[in-house]
């Protein structure tokens, strides 16, 4: 296993970090446990939740995820120190989840507390803002003016940005975060941050986890640019595009118990006409060179510049051990070439 520095941190993290969000829905605590296990034993040692999770959120599940790894800690008491655990306060979105607040400086106490409570743990290495309060052009809404930056009110913006910096700022002098991090954030929301943290005298954010893949890489070069330049980790997730990297819904195939015939929050925005066509080349590409489509995907995103360690998610072992062998390959030259070809062809394809 390769490592990186997280950001500003002072930590280095596997350049897998492991997803959780299928715990509690499509995975058991047993398999969790044993995702885990074989996961440590590759020398993995981050791993990425989110009080929202497992996916597809409900009120009934909610928290359930944080509880599967809290559970697994406290068997495994001696591991803690090993880890670095990541996760995640929601914005609004969610009736059932303080109200529907947006994350404020009070409600970051009061999320953090009952993640902690869940995780059985007495601190959270990174914690993170699972999407910025205002609208932001994620999660299928980054087509023109969908989302319109002219009518957001940036002053009313900042001050709920500075109090969340002050937020933070009392949960790392409490101890109970070590670091804290972005997630579905934009260059703007970057850099207002750390300008704030300047002005506030807290410590910046380590990390960012936006989506990023063979199907949808907005992200480059200017926010991984902003990353790099500014010693923020970038942590891509859904490197297989929800699964459809995988080559399993081509053809409008849909696995029992794959994710695509569960609920879909915003629908299956990624199932279109040329993301289909992407997909068939790349599985094609996969082929000619010997490795399966998912590790394509995978390998590829792990040696983008910038990219400190890729979020990757499995129901079974067998996509396990799959994706995790995939961080052993270097593509050759060759490949990576057929790639760009099919990212000139569909660069935006859903």
């Amino acid at each position: 296993m390769k490592y990186s520095p997280l950001g500003n941190s002072g930590l280095s993290v596997s350049r897998v970090c492991l997803g959780s969000m299928t715990w509690g829905v499509q995975n058991t605590q047993a398999d969790a446990d044993q995702q885990i296990g074989y996961a440590l034993d590759k020398g993995v040692n981050f791993i990425d939740t989110a009080e929202m999770y497992p996916v597809p959120p409900s009120e009934a599940t909610h928290g359930d995820t944080e509880r599967v790894i809290g559970n697994w800690l406290s068997r495994n008491e001696s591991q803690r120190e090993k880890l670095v655990i990541a996760s995640k306060i929601a914005g609004p979105g969610f009736p059932y989840v303080r109200d529907n607040s947006m994350i404020s400086g009070d409600s970051i106490q009061v999320a953090l507390d009952d993640s902690l409570a869940r995780l059985q743990s007495d601190y959270i290495d990174v914690y993170q803002l699972h999407w910025p309060n205002r609208t932001s052009p994620h999660f299928g809404k980054h087509w023109l003016n969908q989302v319109k930056a002219s009518t957001q009110d940036v002053a009313a913006e900042k001050d709920r940005m500075r109090d969340i910096v002050l937020g933070l700022g009392k949960a790392l002098s409490s101890g109970k975060i070590k670091h804290w991090g972005l997630s579905d954030d934009t260059p703007w929301g970057i850099h207002t941050y750390l300008q704030l943290c300047n002005e506030l005298n807290v410590a910046r954010p380590v990390s960012i986890q936006n989506e990023f893949n063979l199907l949808h890489v907005k992200d480059w070069p200017y926010l991984i640019e902003s990353c790099v330049f500014e010693d923020i980790a970038y942590l891509p997730w859904s490197p297989l595009s929800g699964g459809m990297l995988s080559g399993k819904y081509l053809g409008g195939a849909r696995p029992a118990g794959s994710r695509w015939t569960m609920e879909q929050r915003q629908g299956l925005f990624r199932n279109t006409e040329n993301a289909e066509k992407a997909v068939a080349a790349y599985c094609d590409v996969a082929k000619r060179h010997g490795i399966t489509p998912s590790q394509l995907a995978l390998a590829w995103c792990d040696q983008v510049d910038g990219v400190s360690s890729t979020i990757i998610g499995a129901t079974t072992m067998a996509q396990l051990e799959e994706n995790i062998a995939a961080f052993e390959l270097e593509l050759p030259e060759q490949c990576l070439h057929e790639i760009d070809e099919i990212l000139r062809d569909y660069p935006i394809p859903f």
